[in-house]
């Protein structure tokens, strides 16, 4: 019984812990057109994209460099927390298949910086994703109004 009782007294900070993820949900990127969601797998924590924003319903549905749908593409699969508000892993690039390091945290307002890096996190880049509040279909296809866009992108003008 004892050993019972310290087994689950072990689990419980650890199934506590990937319950109240600060990271975890659903991120707008950095060039504010995809979703990415931010969950729990097992021990570690995962990413996918959840969603693209297009311009037109009958854009084609973006595809990685293996000609494979993105709509719910694995991009992280084994974030570690490594210190309080620290996550590192490895993060795969969409569009050539490259894996990066991979360094994540909450930064004071709330955004979440993602660093991806070679060798060491010095010779990387920092992107600011910012919490995602709408929907996401199955499909992963966001469409923007005509002339009300769901969210501002550079670039993206309104058609009319």
């Amino acid at each position: 019984m004892s050993r019972f009782l310290v087994l689950l007294a072990l689990l419980l900070p650890i199934q506590a812990t990937a319950m109240g993820l600060p990271v975890a949900g659903l991120w707008l990127t950095q060039d504010r057109d995809g979703v990415i969601g931010v969950e729990p797998c097992g021990e570690r924590l995962c990413a996918r994209i959840e969603g693209f924003f297009l311009d037109h319903p009958t854009d084609p549905t973006p595809v990685d460099y293996r000609g494979v749908s993105q709509c719910h593409l694995p991009l992280i699969s084994d974030a570690e927390q490594v210190a309080p508000n620290l996550w590192k892993g490895h993060i795969t690039d969409p569009r050539n298949g490259s894996v990066y390091r991979m360094e994540m945290y909450l930064k004071p307002d709330g955004a979440l910086a993602l660093r991806g890096y070679l060798g060491i996190p010095l010779l990387g880049q920092t992107q600011t994703w910012t919490r995602y509040t709408g929907s996401v279909p199955e499909n992963c296809r966001l469409i923007e109004p005509a002339g009300r866009p769901v969210v501002t992108r550079p670039g993206a003008g309104a058609a009319g």
